[in-house]
Order: structure tokens, then sequence, then C-alpha cells
């Protein structure tokens, strides 16, 4: 066999596929995500929902590191939305469409 230079390419190896079990199991988890961000989806979902202090307290977490989690709890199918009352503005999750 001849050897290559530093420029070839080398052969690409065949990708494998992935089983059924595993690509449910991420669709699963996809869902509903674990750790911090499973605790913002639970605070989001009491009645009164949870200000950003309250999230930032939970989480231990910065402002702009809450915003950027709801941000990706949205793009991820979850309908957050902010909702302001007298004195007070939280987030909530959007009741779920019949």
């Amino acid at each position: 066999m001849a050897k290559r230079t530093p420029n070839e390419a080398r052969p690409r190896s065949r990708a494998k596929k992935k089983s059924p079990a595993t690509s449910a199991r991420k669709s699963d988890a996809a869902k509903r995500p674990g750790g911090k961000l499973g605790l913002i989806l639970d605070r989001l979902g009491r009645k009164t929902g949870a200000t950003i202090d309250e999230l930032v307290d939970a989480t231990g977490w910065q402002k702009h590191s809450v915003h950027g989690a709801l941000s990706r709890l949205r793009s991820g199918g979850f309908a957050v939305r902010l909702e302001s009352t007298v004195g007070r503005k939280a987030y909530r999750l959007a009741p779920a469409e019949a």
C-alpha cells in the first residue's frame, strides 16, 4: 500500500446507525429536561408562576443566565409567557391547548 501525503484525505468511515431505542430515549428527554431547567419548569408550572428573582434564587444563576434558560425552554417547545399583575411580573407556563 502506498504512503499518503499529508494533504491527501483519509478514507471515510461508515456512519453508525442509531438504534430506535436510543432515539426514543433522546426524544423523551427532550420533552422534559432535568437538572436546573427542570427546576425552572417546576417553578413556572405553579399557579402563581415565578418572578425572575425567584428563579435566580432557586438556580443560583445570574439574571441573564435565567433569561437565556427561558429562551431555550421556549425554543424547545414550552409555552413560557410573562404575565403582569399589580406590582408583580411572573413567568408562567401557558395552559395546554386542547
